[in-house]
């Protein structure tokens, strides 16, 4: 099985915790080829919450694509079930998601981890924490941005689902402006450029320009690439929203 090996050679911390919880069941279809013998097993068997000593060997491994990925279809499956209903606008756009970023296979495989997390209830402060715990901070903003995908997939932003990521981004350990910076995209195509440099529109130029390198340097693609280029196009389209937002403001307020 093609897809198990490579998310079995990718694959550390999310095996075990909250998230090897809820995807216990499929992980334990996925890897019955025993493809994690390289990892000693899977922390807990078949990625039990309690995985105690086995997760906390993997604890120090540096997230890598299928931890980012199992990451995403476990909260994608919160975010699809906040309003109490899973629309088939937002599993066409977590499954084109897939395709995109992993290829055909790799993504039917994804789409199945998916349907099996959408059975389970997610402890989604539990899985946050267990991913601000192992992810470093680029990735989870990558995280965050793709959450707000989903809920607009179906043109219209539903209150409860952005009630529901705005807790996540909390408990994620991200800022209320780095949240509210990727959020303010998902509301409007032409969103506030001084909400997105996370300045007040009282900011001196010289305040926008040092606002616009540091968003630049925190939301670079190269801050992801070491999980390939895939996931480095999906920071470049957050890393073009700030870049926008600069120019605008360089245009408006006649700054160079």
């Amino acid at each position: 099985m093609a897809y198990a090996k490579w998310i079995g050679g990718a694959v550390g911390w999310a095996l075990g915790g909250p998230i090897g919880g809820v995807m216990g069941y499929w992980l334990g279809k996925m890897f019955s080829d025993d493809s994690l013998a390289m990892d000693g097993g899977m922390p807990g068997g078949a990625g039990h919450a309690g995985g105690g000593r086995a997760q906390a060997r993997t604890r120090t491994r540096p997230t890598q694509a299928g931890d980012f990925a199992l990451s995403m279809v476990v909260l994608s499956a919160a975010v699809m079930q906040a309003d109490n209903r899973v629309l088939k606008s937002e599993l066409d756009y977590v499954k084109s998601f897939f395709k995109t970023n992993f290829g055909q296979a790799q993504a039917e495989q994804l789409t199945l981890a998916l349907r099996e997390a959408l059975k389970n209830p997610v402890d989604v402060r539990g899985v946050c924490m267990q991913i601000r715990a192992n992810m470093p901070h680029a990735k989870r903003l990558l995280l965050l941005q793709y959450l707000y995908g989903i809920a607009r997939a179906d043109g219209n932003v539903d209150p409860r689902e952005v009630e529901l990521i705005r807790r996540m981004a909390c408990a994620l350990g991200i800022s209320d402006k780095d949240r509210a910076s990727i959020e303010a995209p998902f509301h409007s195509d032409k969103p506030d450029p001084y909400t997105v440099l996370e300045v007040d529109q009282s900011a001196s130029d010289a305040e926008v320009k040092k606002a616009y390198r540091r968003l630049a340097l925190k939301f670079h693609p190269d801050k992801v690439r070491d999980m390939g280029e895939a996931y480095a196009k999906q920071a470049e389209v957050r890393f073009l929203e700030v870049q926008d937002a600069y120019e605008h403001l360089k245009k408006v307020r006649g700054f160079k």
